[in-house]
């Protein structure tokens, strides 16, 4: 397998434009055996794409291998869980039913990332209320393909709008029910998990830019120390607050980096800055529920500590 941080310095750029979503998708398929983890395929699928909306596709992909380890390979996959509601567990209403043995999903999903393009989804759905009454959550599989199964496009958003996004619409679709808890085992870590792969494929992006643009090496260096440092979470925990916490530093090192590049940009093909201009919002999506993790992580850590101290 190669080093990911060798890649980034020696592989060669394709300047070969990428006009479609599949041709984005065979070019991460193309570079990922020569990776042994998915982040490390998020960052090499980045570098390969020429636009921050395909960086982000191979990091969404990643993110979601991770995730669910067995995920066909060569299969684009979507999360399928905003309702009306938001994605709050209170907010799913998408029903979930087993008859005979056989899970079926019923609901509409307001917003799916990657919509029409994706090829199988992750749905999050309720089987009713637990006894405390609480929103008993489960993830499914569905196949996009299933004749239960309507997908909507929405509008074009201002950024990235190379990337899809559609309502779906679940009627007695067939389902393969995932094991374990559809909030804490799947919804919940998948925030974390989409957050670190998706900043680590913008980071293969950006050094892809810089070599292309002849950015100077300490700009290089610094991004590529920036990329060990994501390599460097702990992805396997994904709850833990520690991770939580690093990945806030992660993200600020990143403002620190990009104000840093803002000069350098005219460097840059103009389409390369005009897309750029375009997508920046990308990298800040989510950032106020990032906030308050990181808020809630700093908590937890200061009453573990609190309880240490006290047990001691």
């Amino acid at each position: 397998m190669d080093s990911v941080l060798d890649y980034l310095l020696t592989e060669a750029v394709d300047p070969a434009p990428i006009d479609t979503i599949a041709d984005a998708w065979s070019r991460h398929r193309a570079v990922a055996p020569r990776f042994a983890t998915p982040v490390d395929v998020a960052i090499a699928g980045g570098f390969g794409a020429d636009r921050l909306g395909f960086a982000f596709l191979s990091g969404y992909q990643e993110a979601l291998r991770t995730l669910i380890a067995d995920l066909p390979a060569d299969e684009l996959v979507a999360v399928s869980a905003t309702e009306s509601g938001g994605a709050h567990p209170s907010a799913i209403r998408t029903a979930l039913a087993e008859t005979d043995g056989r899970w079926s999903v019923h609901g509409t999903k307001s917003f799916t990332t990657l919509g029409i393009m994706a090829q199988r989804l992750v749905v999050i759905g309720s089987s009713g209320e637990s006894p405390d009454g609480r929103n008993r959550l489960h993830a499914v599989l569905v196949d996009a393909d299933e004749p239960g199964v309507r997908v909507t496009n929405l509008p074009a958003v201002p950024f990235a709008p190379e990337i899809p996004h559609a309502t779906v619409t679940f009627t007695d679709a067939a389902a393969r029910m995932l094991p374990g808890d559809g909030y804490l085992d799947y919804l919940k870590p998948f925030r974390t998990i989409e957050d670190i792969h998706v900043l680590a494929a913008a980071l293969g992006w950006l050094i892809r830019v810089a070599r292309e643009s002849g950015w100077p090496q300490p700009v290089v260096q610094r991004l590529l120390a920036a990329v060990a440092a994501v390599r460097g979470l702990d992805i396997d925990r994904p709850s833990s607050p520690g991770v939580h916490v690093a990945l806030g530093g992660a993200f600020e090192l990143l403002d620190r980096l990009l104000a840093e590049l803002e000069p350098l940009w005219e460097s840059a093909a103009p389409v390369v800055m005009a897309r750029w201009e375009r997508d920046r919002p990308l990298l800040a999506t989510a950032g106020r529920v990032r906030a308050q993790r990181l808020t809630a992580a700093w908590r937890s850590l200061a009453a573990e500590a609190e309880h240490r101290s006290s047990a001691s």
